[in-house]
């Protein structure tokens, strides 16, 4: 997928530079604009898509696992009316899990994140601030972001993170950037359950049940209650399909901190 849009990419610049040049002679303007459009538009899917790695590789499963394993992680945390609900499900199925941590909220909540690490869970980065305008930073700002939540995250759990999601999963060059100089792996999902939205409890559980399968990576939130409730009954779900909730570091087969 990858390589499919870098080339398509690539093709249309070329193709929209030897158009200015005049290599193919005489071309209508609105042929100008049209193709201006077709590179947005090609560009924003890709910015807002991050399983389509336009921008940057971004570890989104791991079908090539042996083990009857899937990973669900929780994004926008630690919240202190949600967090702890969530932890004592994952404990009562004997689940692991990732929660990727907003450093805004770690602050607040620190003896949350203790919990979350002393109960066998992986942490990640998640931004510092979860600004709606992050895929705006700059590539200095972005690393600001990550460097501050992961200076948090030291001093309370005195681990050094390594995995980051973007915020709204969101990637672009700035971002790539980034995370080059952080050294930081990008985590994104296959199945997205949209928990944050108006979607029911039955369709969200449906969206992330349907074709579930070992290599999986399940996005959800640990910041309202319909995904505490969807958590209860997709950790239901799981064993009679002998799958098995491990932390998303553990699943893709890297280090989780440095």
């Amino acid at each position: 997928m990858l390589r499919f849009y870098t080339i398509n990419a690539l093709a249309l610049v070329v193709f929209f530079g030897l158009l200015l040049g005049g290599f193919f002679g005489d071309v209508p303007a609105w042929l100008y604009v049209l193709f201006v459009f077709i590179w947005f538009l090609i560009t924003a899917i890709g910015s807002f898509q991050i399983k389509l790695n336009y921008h940057l590789q971004s570890l989104n499963h791991n079908y090539k696992t042996s083990e009857n394993h899937i990973s669900i992680t929780f994004d926008d945390g630690p919240n202190p009316e949600f967090t702890p609900k969530v932890l004592a499900l994952l404990e009562d199925f004997n689940a692991k899990a990732t929660f990727f941590l907003i450093g805004k909220n770690a602050e607040k909540y620190p003896e949350i994140v203790r919990q979350i690490i002393a109960e066998g869970h992986s942490v990640g980065n998640h931004s510092y601030s979860h600004s709606k305008n992050f895929g705006f930073f700059s590539s200095e700002k972005v690393i600001a972001e990550l460097n501050k939540t992961n200076s948090v995250l030291k001093e309370i759990t005195g681990k050094d993170l390594k995995l980051f999601r973007p915020p709204f999963g969101v990637t672009n060059p700035n971002i790539k950037r980034a995370l080059k100089v952080t050294g930081h792996f990008s985590i994104g999902w296959s199945k997205r359950s949209f928990d944050t939205t108006n979607i029911s409890e039955e369709k969200i559980l449906k969206r992330i049940t349907s074709n579930l399968k070992k290599g999986d990576i399940i996005l959800l939130h640990d910041s309202n209650a319909k995904s505490v409730a969807v958590l209860e009954q997709l950790l239901l779900t799981l064993p009679p399909h002998k799958l098995q909730s491990v932390p998303v570091d553990r699943l893709l087969e890297i280090e989780a901190y440095a």
